[in-house]
């Protein structure tokens, strides 16, 4: 089963980022986008900025969990 590493980019207002993991990435980014994803997507409207296959759930797990603390590569792709 094919899993995403995902980044969003808040549209408007103060810039923020958001990594996470998802089988449904659209699904998923509509869902942040309706303040029904994860507490600190709620109230902010949201663009995709970076996606990553993955081919199971752990390399997803693993992927985000890297990408969350690497502030470097965060960075790298929050200003692309």
């Amino acid at each position: 089963m094919t899993y995403y590493v995902y980044m969003l980019k808040t549209t408007k207002g103060k810039s923020y980022t958001y990594v996470g993991y998802t089988k449904n990435l659209s699904k998923r980014i509509n869902l942040h986008n309706a303040g029904k994803g994860a507490k600190f997507t709620r109230g902010r409207q949201w663009r995709l900025i970076f996606k990553e296959k993955c081919r199971t759930k752990s390399e997803a797990i693993s992927r985000e969990y890297y990408i969350k603390h690497n502030k470097t590569l965060r960075n790298k792709i929050k200003n692309k």
